[in-house]
């Protein structure tokens, strides 16, 4: 038995039940000032321990587990939604037979208590909240600045996210109010890339990023192509036309890429023939030919033929357009 351990003792243990004191009270057991001495650096040393304790959790060092469903994205997005799921439920294969290898970071929610939003490990939340079990986390006190470049790094450091993932991130962050040099510290650029990635994010619909998907294998220098090739309105136009084709979405997110892509080397589709409708009169007299494309209808009359014919329907426009706006509004 240890001194220390003998002394804490010592300080507790009673004289007996029949010993009583010239007051006929029971006395106190004596302590020595060793004894004291003992317990204060015991509570001292306890009281320290668990300070340092409770420091390492407000600055997360210490991972902790969580609720998953206590657990919010970070409000700046950096990803897009996977459609293809099989690496995701590679991921929920691997933490239900290893478990969760590497903690998240969250940071407490800055205006719901109790809840917490991710700086990083937004996929390994929604597995863990899948599979019925806690999440693994590191919780610390972020600002917004810290968050940001917190799951930037984290993303550069594993070459996780795709350049056009990057350039969504990097124009989000800026619309959001961030200076440059935030964009800059979060995804570990100097300016000059910063100001190409915003410029490839800003330069395509995001309808069709979001149809096209992460394009984990396409790069730079070929987005930045796709940029410049959508800034024909057209092929924007031909674009729609595409990704809204039940085939288009049965394709990877590199054939989507490429299908967009190659479209100013396919030749636009010709307009639909017009369509001529000739006009008579009751007894079978041509009266005029109706001529319907694919934005005008046109009513031709023959001036040589019956040019006062045309006069004459001419002010009866006003007339007939008003009768049928009678006749619709008596039909709804």
């Amino acid at each position: 038995m240890s001194k220390r351990t003998q002394s804490i003792r010592s300080m507790f243990a009673g004289r007996g039940e029949g010993e009583l004191s010239a007051d006929n009270k029971p006395s106190l057991p004596r302590v020595t000032a060793g004894a004291v001495r003992s317990l204060k650096e015991t509570f001292t040393d306890v009281e320290r321990d668990y300070q340092a304790l409770r420091e390492q959790l407000s600055n997360g060092a210490i991972v902790v587990e969580l609720d998953p469903t206590l657990v919010d994205p970070s409000p700046f997005t950096d990803r897009i939604q996977d459609q293809d799921e099989s690496s995701f439920e590679e991921l929920k294969r691997s933490i239900a037979e290893r478990g969760q290898e590497i903690p998240i970071l969250v940071r407490p929610h800055p205006s719901l208590p109790g809840r917490y939003q991710s700086a990083y490990g937004h996929r390994r939340v929604r597995a863990v909240r899948d599979l019925g079990v806690q999440v693994k986390a590191y919780v610390r006190p972020l600002t917004d600045e810290d968050l940001v470049v917190s799951q930037g790094i984290e993303n550069s450091a594993r070459e996780d996210l795709s350049f056009i993932e990057r350039a969504l991130f990097a124009l989000r962050l800026e619309g959001a109010g961030f200076q440059r040099t935030v964009v800059q510290s979060a995804l570990t650029i100097d300016r000059a890339e910063a100001s190409k990635l915003i410029a490839v994010a800003k330069a395509i619909p995001a309808d069709l990023v979001a149809a096209i998907g992460r394009a984990p294998k396409v790069g730079r220098g070929r987005w930045q192509s796709l940029a410049e090739l959508l800034q024909d309105a057209v092929l924007v136009e031909r674009a729609r036309e595409l990704i809204a084709r039940p085939d288009f979405r049965t394709q990877s997110t590199g054939e989507r890429f490429d299908t967009i892509y190659g479209l100013h080397k396919t030749p636009a589709p010709l307009a639909p023939a017009t369509q001529e409708q000739t006009v008579r009169s009751r007894d079978g007299t041509e009266l005029a030919t109706l001529v319907r494309s694919k934005r005008i209808v046109r009513l031709q009359i023959d001036r040589q033929r019956n040019e006062a014919f045309a006069d004459f329907v001419l002010r009866k426009l006003p007339d007939l357009y008003d009768l049928y706006t009678q006749e619709r509004s008596v039909d709804e």
